[in-house]
């Protein structure tokens, strides 16, 4: 059988214009025609919408570090026709207020731009049918220095909660400290900035998560977001052996003898803490101030420094005999 373009032609125009189907085109047609008179019916009526304009400083001298406002911006609501109004918002041309640095600039280190002058500004970027109908500023304040600043470390702020066989181990904050421009007031009232609010529950495996800072008025950060890494592992109670018992307060000239000499603790840490800790990590004392006039024959220990990530740390024994010899 040979195919013929002709033939695939007249089969295409005998279905289009057989009459059922040419009635059906019609409807389609006029189904276009009123769908396109009703959207510019709608489009041709006024509309009333907020907008957010951004704003950018011009003319900021070198001297100059703005400590926020470079991220402000201008919530205003218009009117205007549908088509124009949509026109405005979605163009691609840049809406941006630019306002002169110099010009309001105070000697201070802050700046205000009255509302009248914000409006005239607005009204130079929309279309000239469009109005203004509110502009939710009184005023735009903005701060700056001359180039203060100092360095502070990074605290993250929320409440982080682990499966019940897991624990924190460790919580790293990169970068651990920021630069902040601010007043010379500021800079002396500040002395750590906070992540946003952090809540995670049923933690058990390494979490790492992007926080933004949590903005200060009139207060820059660089850099503004960190990353935190929450390290967890599981939770295991180990016993470690032979840890030596040291006299600590002794008088000049004495030496203290316990019996025995070597303790045995047991922790609750992590798996992988636990694998590295030693003896000489741990430090169990005997303080001489404390039995010194005690008529007892033994003497209390105490755990006084554990490794980092152990959570408890409990001796097999409280009390030892124990012996002062002359050095």
């Amino acid at each position: 059988m040979t195919f013929r373009p002709t033939d695939t032609l007249h089969t295409i125009r005998d279905f289009l214009f057989s009459k059922t189907n040419r009635e059906f085109l019609i409807f389609l047609l006029f189904l276009l025609l009123s769908g396109i008179f009703w959207l510019m019916m709608t489009f041709n009526e006024t509309y009333e919408k907020e907008i957010v304009l951004p704003v950018r400083y011009d003319n900021v001298p070198q001297s100059a570090v703005l400590t926020s406002g470079e991220s402000d911006s201008i919530h205003v609501n218009i009117s205007d026709k549908g088509f124009s109004l949509f026109a405005f918002i979605y163009s691609r041309d840049s809406h941006t207020i630019d306002i002169d640095f110099t010009k309001y600039a105070l000697p201070d280190g802050i700046g205000s731009v009255p509302a009248i002058d914000l409006q005239h500004m607005i009204e130079q970027l929309l279309p000239t049918s469009a109005k203004i109908t509110s502009l939710k500023t009184e005023k735009l304040v903005f701060y700056y220095n001359n180039g203060e600043k100092k360095k502070v470390p990074v605290r993250w702020r929320g409440h982080l909660k682990t499966d019940p066989h897991y624990f924190i181990a460790k919580t790293l904050i990169e970068p651990d400290s920021v630069t902040i421009f601010a007043s010379r007031e500021k800079l002396d009232s500040i002395h750590y900035v906070y992540t946003r609010e952090l809540n995670y529950s049923d933690i058990h495996d390494t979490l790492i998560v992007t926080s933004e800072l949590q903005r200060m008025q009139g207060v820059k950060i660089v850099p503004n977001r960190v990353k935190i890494n929450i390290q967890t592992d599981v939770l295991t109670e180990e016993t470690i052996d032979s840890i030596p018992v040291v006299g600590i307060n002794m008088p000049k000239g004495k030496v203290l003898r316990t019996f025995p000499s070597r303790v045995s603790v047991k922790i609750v840490t992590g798996m992988k803490n636990y694998k590295a800790i030693m003896p000489s990590d741990i430090l169990v004392v005997a303080d001489y101030e404390q039995f010194k006039d005690e008529t007892s024959d033994k003497c209390t220990l105490q755990v006084k420094k554990v490794p980092e990530g152990v959570s408890r740390a409990t001796l097999n024994v409280k009390q030892v005999d124990y012996l002062i010899e002359e050095q």
